[in-house]
């Protein structure tokens, strides 16, 4: 006599809960894998594939959440998931060769499906291109070939923001496309700005537009929100007495850093970004801005997760660029922390630490 096995009363699917039989390796009433990885929210072995819980829908958290990266010249930067993200999809690369200092951020696109793995290989694409000393604008063009081919089709296309910053000789070299930024930190004195190189798409038809001199005044702040993105540079945070200029050696202890916003912003008025990196934007161009600092200073680049919390903020001046970094990180935390965070920062002109 045949018998046939029962599913037991005590086994069900994490998902559907139907019975299932021990040992099953999927269930037959909804084909969840069974054996699958518990969820870090509800706790059910009901992780899919794409690594989202299929009873409460968390999307998992993953190693990312929380890195600090530095390199031997002080350049240092830190990432972290927020307190609003269930995972960091933010990422960042930092690499130094004997003559140029190279950093990449990027911000995946929330609404984008993979966001984290499209800002993950933009940001390894773009780093090691720029390393070997490709221009600003085959570096971006390598990382939105990478992004792009994330994709399944133009309805499933990761999709991230760009920003890289190459420091060599003095020189800054920007490239960026989305909201992801990079600011000028010094006591009160504005970089220089070159032309930009033939090619490149600059933020003004006049690349010193914008650039503020050393004397103006620089006490109004702009709202992180703000829909008006036309200004090359803005003045973010506390400014140092008038007439306070910075030592040849680096910024002296206890003088207020202002921030200058090197990079605009692409957006609408209504805050939502109008170039990425995705298969879904085929023919982003990046923007391309060369400075040549003249004082001491950092420069900053960071995601959306820091600067919306950048209005009226004094920024740290004393300690290691890790150490500012992280001065930073828990501005933004405790402002809200509604955004994953990146914050990276390259010292120019002094070792700070």
């Amino acid at each position: 006599m045949d018998h046939i096995a029962a599913p037991r009363a005590d086994v069900r699917c994490p998902v559907c809960e139907a019975p299932v039989l021990t040992g099953d390796a999927f269930c037959e009433a909804c084909g969840h894998p069974l054996g699958a990885p518990s969820c870090t929210s509800c706790g059910a072995p009901a992780v899919d594939a794409d690594g989202y819980c299929e009873r409460c829908g968390l999307r998992q958290p993953t190693g990312r959440d929380h890195t600090e990266l530095t390199l031997d010249n002080g350049t240092a930067g830190v990432t972290d998931k927020g307190l609003r993200r269930s995972r960091n999809e933010d990422a960042m690369a930092l690499l130094s060769t004997d003559t140029r200092t190279v950093v990449v951020v990027s911000d995946g696109v929330g609404s984008s499906p993979r966001a984290d793995e499209a800002s993950a290989a933009a940001v390894e694409t773009a780093s090691a291109a720029l390393a070997r000393g490709v221009s600003a604008e085959e570096a971006f063009d390598l990382a939105g070939r990478a992004v792009g081919k994330l994709a399944t089709s133009v309805d499933d296309a990761p999709a991230c923001t760009y920003v890289s910053a190459v420091v060599e000789g003095g020189r800054i070299t920007l490239g960026w496309a989305g909201d992801s930024r990079a600011y000028w930190l010094s006591p009160g004195v504005r970089p220089a700005a070159n032309d930009p190189s033939v090619g490149t798409q600059p933020v003004n038809a006049d690349p010193t537009a914008g650039i503020r001199p050393a004397d103006a005044d620089s006490t109004t702040a702009t709202p992180p929100g703000d829909a008006d993105s036309t200004a090359a540079t803005r003045p973010v945070g506390a400014s140092p007495p008038a007439g306070t200029r910075p030592a040849q050696t680096g910024p002296p202890p206890g003088v207020q850093l202002t921030g200058i916003q090197l990079t605009e912003d692409d957006a609408a008025p209504t805050g939502e970004i109008t170039a990425w990196l995705g298969a879904d934007y085929g023919d982003v161009r990046p923007h391309v801005r060369v400075l040549e600092p003249e004082h001491p200073g950092l420069l900053l680049v960071c995601s959306d997760g820091l600067w919306r919390y950048l209005d009226g903020y004094t920024f740290p001046s004393t300690g290691s660029p890790l150490d500012m970094a992280r001065v930073m990180l828990r501005h933004a935390l405790d402002s809200g922390g509604q955004d994953n965070v990146t914050i990276v920062l390259i010292p120019l002109g002094d070792a700070h630490g």
